[in-house]
């Protein structure tokens, strides 16, 4: 399963109301390291289909989600867990290094 995209107005249902554990990647187009951890996160979501749903929120585009949740710096990933923040790791890193630490979270 592909990332998919989420926005204030789908946030809730995407994010909050889901089955399963989400993954919210906090980013916008002019953040060169978002862009570094774009292909990383699109194969841990392959990898990882079933256990975890990783989501992308264009900070620039949806402005009331990452103020609610205290967003200051980007890349910001943060872990859902029954509608709950429960991890969040700022900044990029290696492919490696994120999958083992979605893993360790989960």
């Amino acid at each position: 399963m592909a990332t998919i995209a989420v926005t204030d107005a789908s946030f809730a249902a995407d994010v909050l109301n889901s089955d399963k554990p989400v993954l919210v990647d906090f980013w916008a187009d002019w953040c060169g390291p978002c862009k570094m951890i774009a292909p990383a996160l699109e194969e841990i979501s392959e990898e990882l289909a079933g256990q975890v749903t990783i989501a992308k929120m264009d900070i620039m585009e949806s402005t009331d989600t990452p103020s609610k949740f205290n967003v200051q710096s980007i890349p910001l990933m943060m872990l859902f867990k029954n509608g709950e923040p429960v991890a969040q790791k700022l900044g990029a890193a290696p492919k490696g290094q994120l999958k083992a630490w979605l893993e360790s979270v989960l």
